[in-house]
């Protein structure tokens, strides 16, 4: 299989799978699955750090299909990894994991400005090209989560490099912070394959404002939000997969039903967008995509993702009656906004660059 040949431009990313309380629900997953490769899906997106994913991944996908009938990617990430041992050890144990003899693509995971240096000093790029003479990775990559200029000198100091994963979505190309229409630009011009991350931001575009709602179902009543989202991703040029987490059958069957046949946006859809970019840029909701790298060193166990939607949810037109219950949800006593001790590393680690710490404040004082 080419995989850099494929029509079918929906990835499956296997960062959100369905649950079953705090477990993955490995029996949905392979319906998700089967649903997939049955439209004639092939690339799976996996990563070191998603939590039960690259297990999931063997029971779901490499132990009930040919290994050589769909693609495989996954991740090392260096801010797990406080020594070139354990990060180099990261493949072996993806390997062991997902049980796949192989990855199609292997990235460098979640490169940001403070990371990146990390990189090189470990000596990880070198790894990466070591293990594909080895035919363990047939593809290098990396994901990133920084601005253009830095991501030319990437891929100038690493032509290796033979795609990049790059946040693009309508609400974020113009974004400050996110900087997607120059990053994307960027790999134009190094005529590197794209396969885009968080092209529904987080799950955010499937349910935007109320303006923007109501702007998709007068156009279109049948087509979901989300698939306003994926199209808009997938019509880009040089995208090699627009990645979808979905967490459930339902999502599955929303994404295949416009994406099976693929049709770009209409210069009419186009205009439709621009508006709903209008709408969102004056939106005072927090652009948080819920990937909780946040949580996982917060001294208070703050739920971070989970303030920001109870307080998006109160702004953003939704329920105040219910976006009360979800953040008194999310901040229980010793775990509230209130208890954050200004230590800002989840500032370092966010891949949207927020002012998490004054956010929480602002948060706060919403629900007060």
């Amino acid at each position: 299989m080419d995989v850099f040949q494929t029509n079918f431009k929906l990835g499956f990313g296997l960062m959100r799978l369905p649950k079953r309380g705090a477990i993955i629900n490995v029996e949905e997953t392979k319906r998700m699955v089967d649903m997939f490769i049955e439209a004639g899906g092939t690339y799976f997106d996996t990563a070191y750090v998603y939590l039960g994913s690259e297990t999931a991944t063997r029971k779901a996908l490499v132990e009930r299909y040919p290994r050589e009938s769909f693609a495989l990617a996954s991740k090392l990430n260096v801010n797990v990894a406080p020594t070139e041992k354990l990060a180099r050890a990261q493949l072996k144990k993806s390997l062991e994991r997902t049980g796949a003899g192989y990855f199609d693509f292997y990235l460098l995971h979640c490169i940001l400005e403070n990371n990146y240096k990390r990189y090189e000093s470990l000596g990880l790029w070198d790894l990466l090209k070591e293990q594909k003479q080895k035919g363990v990775i047939k593809h290098i990559g990396f994901s990133y989560h920084s601005g253009p200029e830095l991501l030319d000198r990437i891929l100038t100091d690493h032509p290796e490099a033979e795609m990049v994963q790059l946040q693009l979505n309508y609400a974020d190309w113009e974004d400050k912070n996110v900087t997607a229409r120059a990053n994307y630009e960027v790999a134009l011009k190094h005529n590197k394959p794209i396969v885009i991350m968080e092209p529904v931001k987080g799950g955010r575009l499937a349910d935007p404002p109320e303006q923007v709602k109501k702007l998709f179902k007068t156009e279109n009543p049948d087509m979901s939000y989300a698939s306003w989202a994926i199209r808009y991703a997938a019509s880009l040029q040089n995208v090699l997969a627009v990645l979808s987490g979905m967490s459930n059958v339902e999502q599955m069957q929303d994404n295949l039903s416009y994406m099976k046949n693929f049709t770009p946006l209409s210069d009419k859809e186009y205009q439709i967008i621009y508006e709903a970019q209008r709408i969102l840029n004056k939106s005072a909701t927090i652009p948080c995509t819920a990937c909780r790298y946040c949580e996982k060193g917060c001294p208070k166990q703050i739920k971070i993702p989970d303030v920001f939607a109870a307080y998006n949810k109160m702004i953003g037109g939704g329920n105040p009656i219910e976006a009360k219950e979800d953040f008194l949800h999310a901040a229980p006593q010793g775990h509230a906004p209130v208890d954050c001790v200004h230590c800002r590393q989840c500032e370092n680690v966010c891949p949207q660059h927020l002012e998490i710490v004054d956010l929480l404040g602002k948060a706060d004082a919403s629900f007060k």
